[in-house]
């Protein structure tokens, strides 16, 4: 590229590509991907961007591109990689200067550095890091600020390498640069410390963003740069440090204010402060045990003292909680069970902590915790009154909770409870007792401490089963609790339903749980709907439970169950949506048939939630958790759902519409219980198969489901199914086997066995095209044992219930393989004695010996030759299925079915499906199941004699060893 007419021809295409008309940006834009892979592309990009007097916008475009392709042609081995000489001018271009005016792009241009340091530096660009250490040093305010952003994404892309020998490089940059760092960042704290007394603020603010970057920087090299940083007394120093440093800053936030131009950016600093420390005990614990004494006295005092009063913020609280919890939780500082076994470093760190939580520690701490963290809020209370469904969900784990103070103080109180439940224990029992009877409603700070005390009594359950008698607890006070029903003492409702939820796996008597039914349908009514809601959740805790007895809940299931249609129909927000089906899916799963009479409202209701739901597919997905179980509980009546049960499933399982995406798991599911409980298939029913193309060319984590829903199709209907869509499923197929694990090809393959068990002619005929290749399998002695398995699986179907097929494929395969059919049918044979012991359901074995029994009688001399290994499977398969009458002495053929029974089932069995009875219907008619294999043996053996007579056929059986012989004779006494 000629650089001069080049940059006019980029700039005007770059301008053009800023333009918001699609005529004229989409155009650019090819002309611009069309241009990425021309030598002296990049250059002109880095003298465009490097133009302060161009349009930004045309600018910030050039920066893009440039990073785009460096991280697509400069490697080496990239197809239309830089050149090398391009390569070392864009290094020495982007180092020139560090005086770009504008934030964003500034920004953009420091990581597209460090993108070129991770793959160059230091090998190719040994200059980089002494030019930027240069730039920092400078006066100049924008070049020093510039070149410390540029210096700090550099540290932060060369920390992140993991390979052993990047570490080492920079492990050797870190011991270069440390000092320096470190007397940058005092420097820069300093000055801001200087200023914000001063009242400079302009002039702080200033520092201050230094100071940050600076401490950036040190914080990736402290914790990436040193094996043994413990050894470096300049790391040590930073870090004792930081304590004094946090003392400083958080005393600056008591001086300045909340509305200061610094408070947000102090802040920021503040919070890099810990988690220097949180991430350097994270990498380091070892090295982290000097520090110990001093961060626990730090964090303990701003979090549980009054020293933290007017100075902490929440999450700096929530920064020193974590610190606490790391140091209690972390493995390193445990000592192994047997003392003499445990590391100095772990008895040194566990000697610290046992001597700082003390009794009293302890006890203010977990005091504390209660009395002061776990009080709900004024914005907590308001939000319960102005919007109680957000209030709701968050309060039972919302996302957006994740790092804020609640949940966080939570897992500290569990954390310090379950390491000294012996000091708390007493503690959480006392502040229990204090708080017994009903409490005064015109209260509120009894109320707030009541619900924070039993809201640790809850977190705490297993910790407190050998202390506490709920069941009593249950029946003489918070039952009374419960009935309170004044608008100030919903608080304590709400959380004394939900403190049953958390003891109900527990520690809860199975006949009180009458009792609690009577509590839930009470508290369905309540007028607060966040008692409501908790009450819901408490019961899908109580419904999931091991110990939930259907024959206790029936008597209530139809009043709770239109209670939670109502709390359905009453909540508006998505989360709480799929809060509420997630409990009616519950019941539904777990009363099971008992569900049919009470279901009519919800199933009405469905239709218009799904349409209204069209943008959220997480309420989708919940719908079609709903669903799965209430076409489960309906049986052969959800027949009567399917004008809106199908089109979801057309929908969910679609790979074409986009919502596929978060449905298809859910709606695979459906499809197959829909199907497992379809009394009949349906025209609507059989047309949904159209989305199974595309499935089964995806290759999924759902392949199994996919294989699972073509069987029940079979079950359901093999005739309609099988001329429809055999010959897809069969290309499908033919695909599959290409390219898939032998579990997936003993997938495909039971799909075709099925077939030919359902229906032996249609079967061979549909998936006659998949059949050679498993006659092949069997004569080249499959190695994979499962998959043989099912290769004599299909033969032995083919072989006894379609002999006509079976010879025709002889044949065929005789005349491919320049075979003899005769000496073909050896091999297979041959193969087949060869590989029993590959079979190990008795139900294939038996069908193996029936199989090659049918070949009897016969003259032909191959058959004949290998009749000892046919006897052979034959009395292997008897020792399988035959059982000795202990009475008569005689022996029957445990496989034999007579009759279809309905089973007699107990409240907590599932009822078969209509699947399951088909299944059964079927068995009766499978030769497995209606034909005694003795009597068969016997039968052809007679045969096989009448054709040779009786010395003929004495020979022929002269062939079989005596022992078996002798064995045969036994199992046919009688005949």
């Amino acid at each position: 590229m000629d650089m001069d007419s080049a940059s006019t021809v980029v700039l005007q295409a770059l301008t053009q590509a800023t333009s918001q008309d699609t005529a004229v940006l989409k155009p650019a834009e090819e002309q611009l991907r069309q241009w990425e892979t021309q030598p002296g592309f990049y250059s002109v990009l880095l003298k465009i961007f490097n133009n302060h007097m161009l349009d930004v916008n045309v600018r910030w475009l050039a920066v893009l591109y440039f990073k785009n392709g460096i991280d697509r042609y400069w490697r080496r081995v990239a197809p239309h990689a830089l050149s090398e000489e391009e390569k070392m001018s864009l290094r020495a271009g982007l180092i020139t200067n560090f005086n770009e005016p504008v934030n964003q792009i500034a920004t953009q241009i420091a990581v597209l550095i460090a993108k070129v340091a991770r793959l160059d530096c230091p090998r190719q660009w040994p200059e980089l890091i002494p030019i930027l250490l240069e730039s920092v040093k400078g006066q100049d305010g924008l070049q020093q600020h510039r070149a410390l952003l540029t210096f700090y994404h550099v540290t932060k892309t060369l920390a992140s390498k993991r390979l052993a020998q990047d570490k080492r490089l920079f492990q050797d940059l870190a011991s270069g640069i440390y000092s320096f760092a470190c007397s940058l960042w005092s420097h820069h704290t300093d000055c801001f410390l200087q200023q914000i007394y001063a009242r400079d603020e302009a002039a702080a603010l200033s520092s201050l963003e230094r100071t940050l970057l600076s401490l950036k920087v040190l914080r990736k090299l402290t914790v990436h740069g040193f094996q043994e940083p413990q050894q470096n007394v300049e790391v040590m120093g930073f870090l004792n440090a930081v304590f004094e440093r946090l003392k400083q800053f958080l005393e600056c936030c008591r001086q300045v204010g909340p509305d200061n131009a610094c408070r947000e950016k102090l802040e920021k600093t503040i919070i890099l402060f810990t988690k220097v420390l949180l991430d350097f005990l994270e990498y380091h614990p070892c090295a982290f045990i000097p520090l110990i004494q001093r961060s626990l006295e730090f964090a303990v005092s701003y979090v549980f003292t009054p020293a933290g009063e007017g100075v902490t913020f929440e999450r700096f609280i929530v920064q020193c909680m974590n610190l606490i919890k790391m140091i209690v939780k972390n493995d390193a500082y445990k000592p192994a069970k047997n003392i003499e076994d445990s590391k100095p470093e772990s008895l040194e760190a566990h000697k610290i902590k046992t001597a700082f939580f003390t009794h009293p520690t302890l006890t203010e701490i977990g005091r504390r915790l209660v009395s002061h963290y776990f009080l709900l809020t004024e914005e907590e209370l308001a939000m319960w009154e102005e919007d109680p469904e957000s209030f709701a969900v968050e309060e039972t784990g919302g996302d957006s909770w994740k790092y804020s103070l609640r949940p966080c103080t939570e897992v500290l109180f569990l954390d310090i409870f379950h390491n000294y439940s012996q000091t708390l224990t007493p503690v959480l029992l006392e502040m229990v007792q204090n708080l017994q009877g009903p409490t005064n409603v015109e209260d509120p700070v009894q109320l707030l401490m009541k619900d924070a005390v039993y809201n640790a009594v809850g977190l705490a359950a297993y910790e407190l089963f050998d202390n506490v008698d709920f069941d009593q607890w249950f029946k003489n006070q918070l039952l009374g609790e419960l009935q309170v029903n004044h608008h100030r003492y919903k608080l304590i409702r709400r959380r004394v339903i939900w403190l049953i939820g958390q003891w109900i796996s527990v520690k809860f008597k199975s006949d009180l749980r009458p009792l609690l039914y009577e509590v839930i349908l009470s508290l369905m009514q309540d007028p607060d709907l966040v008692v409501r809601i908790e009450t819901a959740t408490t019961l899908k805790l109580t419904v999931d439970d091991f110990e939930f007895r259907t024959e206790q809940f029936l008597p209530y299931l139809e009043s709770i169950f239109g209670l939670l249609f109502q709390l359905l129909q009453q909540v508006t927000e998505c989360d709480t949506k799929m809060q509420v089906l997630h409990v009616i899916s519950c019941v539904i799963e777990r009363v099971n048939i008992q569900i049919r009479p009470y279901v009519g409202c919800l199933v009405q209701y469905l239709p218009l939630l799904w349409k209204q739901s069209e943008e959220h597919n997480m309420l989708r997905c919940a719908i079609l958790t709903t669903l799965i179980h209430l076409v489960q509980g309906l049986g052969a009546e959800s027949k009567n759902l399917y004008p809106f049960l199908l089109p979801v499933i057309q929908l969910s399982t679609d790979v074409s519409q986009p919502p596929h995406v978060y449905l298809l798991e859910d709606g695979l599911e459906l499809w197959l219980v829909t199907l497992e409980n379809s009394p009949a298939v349906t025209p609507e029913l059989l047309r949904i198969f159209q989305n199974m193309s595309a499935l089964l060319e995806l290759s999924s984590e759902n392949l199994r489901t996919c294989f699972q829903i073509v069987n029940a199709y079979i079950y359901l209907s093999a005739t309609e199914f099988l001329q429809s869509y055999a010959e897809s499923l069969c290309r499908s197929f033919c695909d599959l086997l290409k390219d898939i694990t032998n579990e997936g090809q003993v997938q495909v393959l039971k799909v075709v066995e099925i077939a030919l068990k359902v229906s032996p002619i249609l079967g061979a005929h549909m998936f006659q095209p998949l059949l050679p290749a498993v006659f092949r399998g069997i004569v080249d002695g499959e190695r994979y044992p499962v998959v043989m398995s099912t290769y004599l699986g299909i033969m032995g179907r083919v072989l006894l219930q379609n002999s006509s097929f079976f010879f025709s494929l002889l044949a065929q395969m005789a005349s491919e393989c320049s075979q003899e059919m005769d000496q073909l049918l050896g091999n297979v044979i041959e193969m087949w004695v060869d590989r029993m012991d590959n079979i190990t359901q008795p139900e294939r074995r038996k069908l193996s010996s029936l199989a090659l029994l049918s070949l009897l009688p016969s003259d032909n001399s191959v058959i004949q030759d290998k009749f000892c290994g046919i006897i052979n499977i034959c009395v292997e398969a008897l020792h399988d299925v035959m059982t000795e009458d202990p009475e008569t002495g005689t022996f029957k053929d445990c496989m034999l079915m007579s009759h279809f029974e309905e089973p007699k089932l107990s409240d907590d069995e599932e009822p078969p499906t209509e699947q399951d009875k088909r299944k059964k219907l079927l068995a009766l008619e499978d030769p497995v199941h209606s034909v005694s294999l003795q009597q068969f043996v016997y039968e052809k053996l007679k045969a096989q004699q009448a054709m040779m007579g009786d010395q003929g056929f004495g020979v022929l059986m002269e062939t079989v060893d005596t022992e078996l012989v002798r064995q045969l004779q036994e199992f046919l006494q009688g005949f």
